[in-house]
């Protein structure tokens, strides 16, 4: 499968022959970059629930690492982006809340794998989202969202710190930036056939 440059061309021909679609999901802890990865890469307006915080989420949401932030997910994101020209990628982004996380059963229905939004600044928050993908056999890549534009961090202690696996991808990206959030969605397809392909030669 080759993979060409996303088209955010609205005036662009249409496709004449079959398309293909797949679907990703994109998890991680609370506010760890979710929607805004999904807005990012969207083609088309991204469908977002982001409501604002309440009362409700006092002793629940560790906003400590981000103060600033008033609203949060309480179902989905959506957002679509077209791979070459006969392959339709949704991407679905779960809410980090622990008590909607009943919802990701559904999300993950149909996925070909999923991405793992890593925050350094709370790095235990990732591994709920980990244990779900590895649980359900699901292939994954890990992304290190560099908030201020650094990797504070090595990759490799990022890896060791999670006890992932050698063979699960792990990168640093800018999950605000359209060619970073790309790459990383890239790699989870990529990842995703090399998974499927080990799977079927046994």
């Amino acid at each position: 499968m080759g993979f060409g440059e996303f088209d955010s061309d609205a005036n662009a021909p249409q496709v004449t022959g079959p398309t293909s679609s797949a679907k990703i999901v994109v998890a991680g802890g609370f506010g760890s970059g979710k929607t805004t990865m999904v807005g990012a890469i969207s083609e088309i307006d991204p469908l977002t629930t982001e409501a604002m915080m309440t009362e409700a989420s006092v002793g629940h949401d560790d906003t400590t690492a981000t103060p600033n932030k008033t609203t949060t997910t309480v179902a989905m994101d959506f957002g679509r982006i077209s791979l070459d020209s006969d392959l339709v990628l949704y991407v679905f982004g779960t809410p980090g809340q622990h008590r909607f996380w009943f919802m990701w059963d559904d999300l993950a229905v149909g996925a070909i794998g999923a991405v793992v939004l890593v925050d350094t600044r709370r790095l235990a928050d990732a591994f709920p989202s980990i244990d779900f993908f590895e649980n359900r056999k699901l292939p994954y890549v890990v992304a290190i969202n560099c908030f201020d534009r650094l990797l504070h961090h090595q990759i490799e202690d990022v890896r060791h710190a999670l006890t992932i696996s050698p063979s699960v991808p792990i990168m640093a990206c800018d999950a605000r930036e359209r060619d970073s959030a790309k790459q990383v969605l890239i790699s989870v397809v990529q990842h995703a056939i090399a998974h499927d392909s080990a799977l079927r030669a046994g």
